[in-house]
């Protein structure tokens, strides 16, 4: 039997769905080359092989597309983090593996820094005005306090660990290093991101997390 072919909407709404994707990625590219200030709507509608008019009628504005782009960014990393399944493993694996991860993830996305360094310099308003963004940190933070609580109830780690508090240190022990990897290199005279670098930098970390968190 012959399969039915789609039906206009079916296709109209399969097209508007590609368009908008193609549209936040370009956004993402040109917001984390040029910053909000330096983006150009112009450019990101080049990008995205679409016109202006098109590109406005799915965002109101810049500003509405930046909102888009964040959303876009913390879901794809919570996505990625909940793939980890961090419940099914030990605690310190768990923890460890977390570290390894948040690393790994802000080394293949240099685009996600760059974002954050965007939205901070305009004090999170976007973010602050979505719903959405907030909803989606909150489940690591969650999951990242069973796991501390397992590891308490089975003698593995110490009592009171704030998991918001750890996962902060987390990504603060690589965001910090990457997004200032140059000024550092420079002062102190070494390649930071060499490869022997950069796994001394990830070893010092997970020995960092995870001396905080184990039982003595």
């Amino acid at each position: 039997m012959a399969q039915d072919k789609p039906t206009s909407t079916t296709t109209r709404t399969r097209d508007a769905t590609r368009s908008r994707e193609l549209i936040l990625l370009a956004a993402r590219d040109e917001f984390s080359g040029h910053g909000l200030g330096g983006a150009r709507v112009e450019r990101i509608a080049e990008r995205a092989g679409v016109n202006k008019k098109l590109l406005y009628h799915y965002f109101e504005d810049k500003d509405d597309l930046f909102r888009a782009v964040m959303e876009e960014a913390y879901l794809h990393i919570r996505q990625a983090e909940q793939a980890l399944r961090l419940t099914d493993l030990p605690p310190a694996d768990a923890v460890r593996r977390l570290t390894e991860f948040t690393w790994n993830y802000y080394l293949e996305h240099p685009e996600f820094l760059t974002l954050l360094n965007s939205e901070n310099l305009h004090r999170a308003r976007h973010v602050k005005a979505s719903q959405r963004a907030q909803a989606l940190n909150s489940p690591l933070i969650q999951t990242l306090g069973e796991v501390l609580e397992r590891g308490r109830a089975t003698g593995v780690f110490r009592g009171g660990v704030d998991p918001l508090q750890l996962y902060i240190s987390i990504a603060g022990l690589s965001y910090f290093y990457l997004s200032n990897n140059h000024t550092l290199s420079a002062i102190f005279g070494r390649d930071l991101m060499a490869p022997k670098a950069r796994n001394a930098r990830l070893m010092h970390m997970c020995d960092v997390i995870l001396g905080y968190v184990l039982r003595d």
